[in-house]
C-alpha cells in the first residue's frame, strides 16, 4: 500500500518533468546545434547565407527534433491508457529518450567535423573553426533528463492512477443494458450522473 501510495505521489512530478524535458529537446533539436566560421562565411553572422550554401543541414540534428516528438506522444498516450498498454507505452518511451541521448553523442562526434567541410568549400579557404551551441548543450540536458524520466515511468506505472472505466463507451450487451436502464425519474437521474452515465442516452 506504501509502495502505491508513493507511486501516486510521484505521478505528477515525473509526468510534468518528462513532458518539459521532452519539449526542450523538441526545440532544440530544431535548432543549430553547431556554428562554425571560414574566411567571409560566418554561420551566427550570416544565417542568410548559411541558408543559401545549405549549411543548415550539417548544423542541425532533425532525428533528436523526431525523436522528441515521440517521446512527447508517449507522454500524452500515458495519461490515456491502462495496464500492458500503459506499460508498453511507457517502454517505447525510453527507447526514443535513448535515441536522442544516443543522437546527441554522435552530433558531438560528426556535427563539427561536416560543417567544417561545407565550411571549406563554401569559403575556399583552409582555415576553418567550428563550435557547439547553447541548443546542443540543451537538446544534452533534455535528452539526458528525458532518459531519468522514462526510466522513472517504467518503473512506477503499474503504481500510477488510471482514468477509471466510466469514462470508456459502453460495447456490446453492457450498452444495451444501460439504454434499456434509461433512468425515469429524477433521483434514477442524479444517480446515473453519479456512476457517469448520460441520462438523456
Amino acid at each position: 500500500m506504501a509502495e502505491r501510495t508513493q507511486g501516486r505521489a510521484r505521478f505528477g512530478p515525473v509526468v510534468l518533468g518528462g513532458v518539459a524535458a521532452a519539449g526542450l529537446s523538441a526545440v532544440a533539436g530544431s535548432k543549430p546545434w553547431v556554428a562554425g566560421r571560414s574566411g567571409s562565411v560566418d554561420t551566427a553572422a550570416d544565417s542568410a547565407m548559411a541558408s543559401a550554401l545549405s549549411l543548415d543541414s550539417v548544423q542541425e540534428s532533425p532525428l533528436a527534433a523526431a525523436l522528441a516528438l515521440v517521446l512527447l506522444a508517449c507522454w500524452g498516450v500515458l495519461l490515456v491508457t491502462r495496464g500492458r498498454v500503459r506499460r508498453a507505452v511507457s517502454v517505447l518511451g525510453l527507447v526514443a529518450a535513448v535515441g536522442m541521448t544516443a543522437t546527441v553523442v554522435e552530433a558531438y562526434r560528426s556535427l563539427p567535423d561536416k560543417l567544417a567541410d561545407a565550411l571549406l568549400r563554401a569559403s575556399g579557404t583552409d582555415t576553418v573553426a567550428t563550435d557547439l551551441t547553447g541548443w546542443y548543450a540543451a537538446g544534452a540536458v533534455g535528452a539526458l533528463l528525458s532518459v531519468a524520466a522514462s526510466a522513472a515511468a517504467v518503473a512506477l506505472v503499474p503504481r500510477w492512477p488510471e482514468m477509471g472505466t466510466r469514462y470508456d463507451a459502453p460495447t456490446g450487451a453492457g450498452a444495451a443494458d444501460a439504454h434499456d436502464a434509461a433512468p425515469k425519474e429524477n433521483i434514477d437521474i442524479w444517480k446515473a450522473l453519479d456512476e457517469g452515465r448520460d441520462p438523456t442516452a
